[in-house]
C-alpha cells in the first residue's frame, strides 16, 4: 500500500475494518517494523531531496499569501490560501488523483522548457465565478457544460492570478509565464509521459464557505535547469570563502606570465573609400596628431598610458609618461 493514492471508498473502508475490529492497527504497525527490505518503485524515482522539496514548498508559501491577497480583491471576499502538501510523484499518478472533470490551466514558463499546469477543483472553481457574476459564491459542479463566457471568464482569472508567480519564483529563476491551454478533462491533457516525475504543490483554499484543493502540477524537466539553485547550500551560503595564500601566489604568477596585446597608436584621420582605393605607394597620409604630442598606448582596446616615440638600441621604442585614470563624465577614457 505504500507509494499508493487511495479514493475516499478506500479510506473510508479500511478505517470499516479497523473500527469494526477485522483488521488491527496494532499488527499492522508490529508487520511495518518489522519489515527489512524496502520495496523500491522504479516508476515513482525520488528525483528531488527533502531539502529541495522543503525550498519549493517555502516559495508557494509565498506564492499562497499573493493568491489569497489577489483573490481576496477580485472576488471581494475572505479567501484562505496555503500550503497542504508538497509531494513528488509521477504524472500518471498526479492526473488518477484529481476529479475526472476540473479546471486545468497550462502555462509556459520561458525561458525554462517544459510547461505548469494548474488544477483548481470545480468546487473552488465556480465558486470564484459565481462571486465574479455577482452571487454569494456558491458551487454548483457542471464543469462538462461550460458555456463560452464562463471558460474566458475562469481562464482570465487563472491567467491572472498565475502570473503572480514570478516574484516567489525570482529566487531561483526569472520566469515569464504564457497562457497556453485551458482543458476540464485530465484524460486529454498529456504534458510529459506518465511515468514523468512530477512536483505537486497542493494548496488548501477556502472561500466563504466553500473549500477545496488548487493543485500546482510541475514536471522534472521544468525545474531540472534549476535544481542547484534549491539545494540548501545556495540559500544558506552567504560569506565567501577566503582563498588560501598558496592559491592566491599560485594566481598571481599565472597572470604575470599572461599575455596581452600592447599598441602605441601614432594618430589617426578619416578619408573616404574612393581616396583609399586610389593609394600607391609613396603616398602621404596625415594624421591628427601633432609631432611632439604624447602617443596614445592601448593595453588590448582599453587607453591605458600615454608615451613619446624614440629609440632603445636602434630599434623602435615608446616610453611611458603617464597612467591614464579611469573615465570621464561621458563615458571616453
Amino acid at each position: 500500500m505504500s507509494g499508493e493514492i487511495l479514493s475516499q471508498s478506500e479510506i473510508d473502508a479500511l478505517l470499516s475494518a479497523i473500527s469494526t475490529g477485522e483488521m488491527d492497527a496494532e499488527e499492522l504497525k508490529k508487520e511495518d517494523s518489522e519489515r527489512k527490505v524496502r520495496v523500491y518503485d522504479f516508476k515513482r524515482a525520488l528525483r528531488f531531496s527533502k531539502d529541495q522539496i522543503r525550498n519549493l514548498t517555502r516559495i508557494h508559501e509565498n506564492f499562497s499569501r499573493v493568491l489569497t491577497t489577489y483573490f481576496s480583491a477580485q472576488l471581494r471576499t475572505l479567501v484562505q490560501i496555503n500550503v497542504a502538501s508538497t509531494d513528488q510523484i509521477p504524472y500518471e499518478e498526479f492526473i488518477r488523483s484529481i476529479p475526472k472533470m476540473t479546471i486545468m490551466n497550462v502555462f509556459e514558463v520561458p525561458p525554462l522548457d517544459g510547461s505548469i499546469l494548474m488544477e483548481v477543483n470545480p468546487n473552488i472553481a465556480y465558486a470564484m465565478l459565481d462571486r465574479v457574476l455577482g452571487g454569494r459564491g456558491v458551487s454548483v459542479n457542471k464543469v462538462d457544460t461550460l458555456t463560452e463566457i464562463e471558460t474566458k471568464i475562469m481562464s482570465n482569472l487563472f491567467e491572472n492570478a498565475f502570473e503572480l508567480i514570478q516574484e516567489p519564483w525570482s529566487t531561483i529563476a526569472e520566469i515569464e509565464p504564457v497562457f497556453s491551454g485551458f482543458e476540464v478533462n485530465p484524460q486529454f491533457l498529456q504534458m510529459v509521459s506518465p511515468n514523468e516525475t512530477v512536483v505537486v504543490i497542493s494548496l488548501n483554499t477556502v472561500i466563504g464557505e466553500t473549500s477545496g484543493m488548487i493543485n500546482i502540477c510541475i514536471p522534472h524537466v521544468v525545474l531540472e535547469p534549476i535544481i542547484p539553485k534549491l539545494s540548501v547550500h545556495y540559500w544558506m551560503q552567504t560569506a565567501k570563502k577566503e582563498p588560501l595564500p598558496q592559491e592566491i601566489e599560485v594566481l598571481e604568477s599565472r597572470i604575470k606570465k599572461a599575455e596581452v596585446q600592447f599598441s602605441a597608436e601614432l594618430g589617426s584621420t578619416d578619408i573616404t573609400v574612393q581616396d583609399f582605393l586610389n593609394l600607391d605607394i609613396g603616398d602621404v597620409i596625415e594624421l591628427n596628431q601633432q609631432i611632439n604630442a604624447p602617443l596614445l598606448v592601448k593595453i588590448g582596446e582599453v587607453p591605458k598610458y600615454t608615451a613619446q616615440p624614440g629609440k632603445s638600441n636602434k630599434r623602435m621604442a615608446v616610453q611611458i609618461l603617464e597612467q591614464i585614470e579611469g573615465r570621464d563624465e561621458d563615458g571616453k577614457w
